[in-house]
């Protein structure tokens, strides 16, 4: 049997807010979500009928209270969609959003369906990381309570295995913001961008998180959080945030006969585990095996959208597999721009997929780590 190419021929995404404090903590999620699938749908057109559409895949990091009870279901209707579409919630944590998109192209490739609308959600406002009832296993706590420590630790943890300092990561923090409001101030996330119209009647269509202001010597007064002898800040963190992002995909014979344009191809994807301890290494593991695995060369990627969770892990994977650092968040990446969790990795698709676009480029990769001790990657190419 051959493969059918999968190819994506629309992703947007929405502005990404500040948790608790920004223009999105009072809409729902499933709310933010439908009208960004609406918008990723109307990219295309008129060209995609509502009834084509196979299934819609959402990926959520923490799929409870109001992005619980099957969201991805939930939200293809709520988004106006015919009760024939089906729905599914995928959790990858950090990685759900870029699962949903490998996950619905996989199934694209072999046959199984034709059209399918995947993307991802997150509301950290109305649903803490971590969910509102966290029940650790007794037994687990006992034998492996690395599963279970905070994101910031294992940042802490990769900090001092891989001798990345304070002033460097405080640098990578400033570099993330210099990029993302030169990015936005040239307009270049504006394509990829869907005005959601919040809960209070407002629209909202710019990130919240870059700032223009911001100095090494500012950086480098805010205290540790996570230890007191530690390097990992609020200012070299990624915040919490609330997003959604979405894309449509298709086989590449279906887009030619609904006569619409595929914009990339989804080439490849794949997963690797890491100790939960230092889960920010995870990209360590996915890259290489998503290379050897589409037999795509580092050198022929054009731009890698690494999730910048943290500074410290960002740097320990730039440096540990080579990076270009030109070539890596050239927008700016988490820290500055945002990390909605299961929203982040169909974000990045979104933006990579427009910086290719721009640039002329071929090929990205977005990659990101992944609680519990992950990593995970998927390749694109710009036709």
């Amino acid at each position: 049997m051959s493969l059918q190419t999968a190819v994506i021929v629309s992703a947007r995404r929405s502005a990404v807010a500040r948790a608790h404090k920004g223009s999105l903590a009072n809409t729902r999620p499933d709310d933010i979500a439908a009208q960004v699938i609406r918008g990723a749908i109307a990219e295309l057109g008129g060209g995609l009928p509502p009834g084509a559409i196979d299934d819609v895949v959402l990926g959520c990091a923490m799929p409870e209270a109001e992005q619980g009870l099957n969201v991805g279901r939930i939200v293809a209707l709520h988004a106006g969609l015919p009760e024939t579409v089906s729905g599914m919630t995928v959790n990858r944590f950090c990685a759900s959003g870029l699962q949903a998109i490998a996950q619905c192209a996989e199934r694209i490739m072999v046959g199984a369906i034709d059209v399918a609308v995947a993307g991802g959600v997150e509301s950290m406002t109305m649903v803490p990381m971590g969910g509102n009832k966290a029940m650790f296993n007794p037994a687990i706590v006992r034998t492996r309570p690395e599963l279970y420590i905070s994101m910031g630790l294992t940042a802490e943890n990769v900090a001092h295995r891989f001798e990345i300092s304070r002033a460097d990561q405080d640098a990578f923090a400033l570099r993330s913001h210099q990029r993302a409001v030169a990015a936005q101030r040239a307009g270049n996330f504006d394509a990829e961008i869907v005005a959601v119209t919040t809960a209070d009647g407002t629209s909202f269509a710019a990130d919240e998180g870059p700032r223009g202001d911001t100095t090494l010597e500012a950086l480098g007064a805010l205290k540790p959080v996570f230890h007191i002898k530690g390097s990992v800040t609020a200012g070299n963190s990624s915040p919490i945030n609330d997003g959604a992002a979405a894309a449509v995909l298709m086989s590449e014979r279906r887009a030619k006969e609904l006569g619409l344009r595929p914009r990339a191809r989804f080439v490849g994807f794949a997963t690797g585990g890491v100790a939960p301890e230092v889960m920010g290494i995870g990209p360590i593991v996915a890259i290489p095996k998503l290379l050897a695995q589409t037999g795509i060369k580092l050198a022929d990627v054009d731009v890698i959208e690494l999730n910048e969770a943290f500074a410290a892990q960002a740097l320990a994977v730039v440096r540990k597999l080579g990076l270009d650092e030109t070539k890596v968040n050239p927008q700016g990446g988490a820290i500055a721009l945002g990390h909605p969790l299961g929203c982040t990795g169909a974000k990045l698709v979104a933006t990579a997929l427009a910086h290719l676009e721009r640039t002329g480029g071929r090929y990205a990769i977005i990659s990101m780590c992944i609680g519990g001790g992950m990593g995970a990657a998927g390749l694109i190419e710009r036709m």
